[in-house]
């Protein structure tokens, strides 16, 4: 990057970097692009145009940050930073990266839970608690609890709920619903979760970016086939939600139809596979 002056041709020079990196993953055309935004908007704010100069300085720390990115660091791990359904949510290595496709997710959750007079809603595998402080922030009269079972998501979501003046989302660790005041049996109206479903052998064949940063708890249950957690929480969940209660779960379509039958082995009904705008992942919902 010796001699940039401008955004446009620092963002040029790191796009090319960026998409000659054999560390990172290349889902679509542009992604390079954005990330190397990402980087260029943490090192001088937002608001910058395509002739803005840069300083020596600025040139410098952003040169590091695409280096960085260039060896296979995700953006959310550099910046200490992403952004999910409007929200700013801390992360930090330690803990799973919120996924756009999980947006949806909380939506459908939100909307379900605007119907209910006292709306609770339980987010399993919360990580830094993206879809729980989501529907806190949409539904301000919902009780919202995130469970996870390591500490170091628990301890930033509660940061994030702090953050966001979220008071009526709780963060609890913990091995699935064992956390939970045990009053609120029967009475949960939505259980969402985005398990760790990649079985233990296929681990190895994602993309270098997401095995070599994230834990590898969020990313596998590390059983066979992938679903021994979420074949917990079809099993445990119907003794938490209330009568017409939904289950939501984020899977890949690959194996949305797995877990649909496992939905309904469990005794859920009115279970279908929903699509978002992100094709990457579909919804499995169903009722009690």
């Amino acid at each position: 990057m010796l001699g940039v002056s401008t955004v446009r041709e620092a963002l040029d020079q790191a796009e090319q970097i960026l998409k000659s990196s054999d560390a990172i993953d290349h889902p679509h055309a542009g992604k390079e692009r954005v990330d190397a935004e990402e980087l260029l908007s943490f090192v001088i704010g937002d608001g910058w145009g395509p002739r803005d100069e840069l300083t020596s300085e600025e040139v410098r720390r952003f040169r590091t940050l695409v280096r960085k990115r260039a060896g296979g660091v995700p953006p959310a791990y550099i910046t200490g930073r992403t952004e999910f359904h409007g929200l700013i949510l801390d992360v930090r290595k330690g803990a799973f990266i919120p996924r756009q496709s999980s947006e949806f997710m909380a939506e459908q959750a939100i909307r379900r839970l605007r119907r209910r007079v006292h709306p609770v809603h339980v987010d399993m595998a919360t990580g830094v608690g993206p879809v729980a402080l989501a529907v806190a922030h949409a539904v301000r009269t919902a009780q919202v609890f995130g469970v996870d079972i390591s500490a170091t998501p628990v301890e930033l979501a509660r940061r994030n709920a702090a953050r966001l003046g979220l008071s009526n989302a709780t963060f609890l660790r913990g091995d699935l619903f064992a956390p939970l005041p045990v009053a609120l049996k029967g009475t949960v109206d939505v259980v969402t979760i985005h398990p760790p479903y990649v079985p233990r052998r296929e681990v190895r064949t994602l993309p270098r970016e997401i095995r070599a940063f994230e834990p590898p708890e969020s990313l596998t249950d590390f059983s066979r086939d992938g679903l021994g957690l979420l074949s917990r929480v079809v099993q445990e969940s119907t003794g938490w939600l209330r009568d017409g209660g939904w289950l939501l779960v984020e899977v890949s379509p690959d194996r949305a139809r797995d877990v649909a039958t496992a939905l309904r082995r469990g005794g859920f009904r009115e279970v279908r596979s929903t699509k978002g705008p992100v094709d990457v992942s579909r919804v499995i919902v169903g009722r009690v």
